[in-house]
């Protein structure tokens, strides 16, 4: 139940901040060039992504060995968890200027505007095109955090459940202001979730290796405890040093 609860929960928050980023993108090319060829880009690039983890994560959980499985998906969580956690380091520290997707978003829509014409189509081209790379770019690192923790775990249908609970929140919400989620603490949560994909896969190696876990599943927890401690520490750390004057000064305009 443990190990469920937290998979559900890294899910989400995975989900949460790659779908604000990929909503930015949606936002901008729907109110410059047209929301007709945005929200049938951002759709195609969801219907693909959809298919792609249901021909991927099925035959990963009915035909391939779990322990071997577990090595190799837990070292990929942790590559990418420590990745994660890397950039939000930096970022705490000022080191590393915060994603800012108001710059994103301004961004966008000065390069759509620019190409825009005064000839209303029915659908549009670049639209379509900016929704679906933008789509389908952050939703493929969702496929690959869905599939990993949910194909270790046996909890396939949990953790799309967690990703589809993630974007139908985060688009209704979305929509609802009219505008990018900016007011998302991102870096924040980008911690939390680096910090249990590093830990989830520090103990799916553990197990596919045949290390058994004092408590089991509660293990997790400590793990978690032990990776938070040390980015914490490496924040604190980080904070010490000089920050170079142009990443202090310029916002991050990509991800």
């Amino acid at each position: 139940m443990t190990s469920s609860i937290i998979l559900a929960l890294a899910v989400f928050g995975a989900c949460t901040v790659e779908a604000v980023e990929a909503l930015t993108l949606v936002v901008a090319a729907g109110s410059t060039r047209g929301w007709r060829s945005a929200l049938e880009g951002a759709g195609t690039a969801l219907l693909l992504l959809a298919v792609v983890t249901g021909a991927v994560g099925v035959p990963l959980v009915r035909y391939v060995p779990i322990n071997g499985l577990r090595v190799v998906i837990g070292a990929l969580l942790l590559i990418l968890g420590l990745q994660w956690l890397r950039k939000s380091i930096l970022r705490s520290s000022g080191h590393k200027a915060m994603h800012d997707e108001d710059v994103i978003f301004q961004s966008t829509v000065a390069k759509l505007s620019g190409t825009a014409t005064e000839t209303k189509v029915k659908r549009d081209a670049v639209a379509f095109v900016v929704a679906f790379k933008g789509v389908l770019l952050e939703g493929t690192e969702v496929v690959l955090i869905v599939l990993s923790l949910g194909v270790s775990g046996h909890h396939l249908g949990l953790a799309v459940i967690a990703a589809s609970a993630a974007v139908v929140l985060v688009t209704i919400v979305g929509f609802m202001v009219t505008r990018q989620l900016s007011e998302v603490p991102e870096n924040t949560m980008k911690i939390v979730v680096g910090v249990m994909l590093s830990s989830f896969g520090v103990f799916w190696v553990g197990e596919g290796a045949g290390i058994h876990w004092p408590g089991s599943d509660l293990a997790i927890l400590v793990l978690i405890a032990f990776f938070w401690a040390m980015t914490m520490a490496s924040i604190a750390s980080m904070k010490r040093f000089p920050i170079p004057a142009p990443s202090a000064a310029q916002p991050e305009v990509a991800h």
